[in-house]
């Protein structure tokens, strides 16, 4: 995953919803009152509302490698606090990622949260 510029045009949640409906099945809604992006009910993005998480940060679904991944190539727009750590998730700050970065973003979530799940 290359590393990114700081992003031109802002980056909302209103730009996360937008990119996350153009995805066969995701639905808008909420999660602890929180805008979130949803498929098949399961959780795929959120705005990050845990007092750890900086403002404007939103949280994504992701496998541990991915997230590691993001945090070592550049740690200036992604992160983790502890709460998260327990979780498949990373945290995005969007005042420094762009919409093609987002859109690529949206869609490991997406696979994450769509793929089979072994069963025990």
């Amino acid at each position: 995953m290359p590393k990114q510029p700081i992003a031109r045009t802002p980056v909302t949640f209103d730009t996360v919803r937008d990119i996350g409906l153009t995805l066969p099945g995701v639905k808008a809604g909420t999660s602890f009152g929180a805008m979130a992006l949803k498929v098949n009910g399961k959780l795929m993005a959120c705005v990050a509302i845990n007092r750890s998480a900086e403002p404007n940060s939103l949280m994504l679904r992701m496998d541990d490698n991915d997230r590691a991944e993001l945090l070592s190539a550049d740690p200036d727009v992604y992160y983790v606090t502890d709460h998260y750590i327990g979780y498949n998730a990373v945290l995005v700050r969007l005042s420094r990622v762009n919409p093609d970065a987002l859109r690529d973003l949206l869609g490991i979530a997406y696979k994450f949260v769509t793929r089979p799940r072994k069963r025990s």
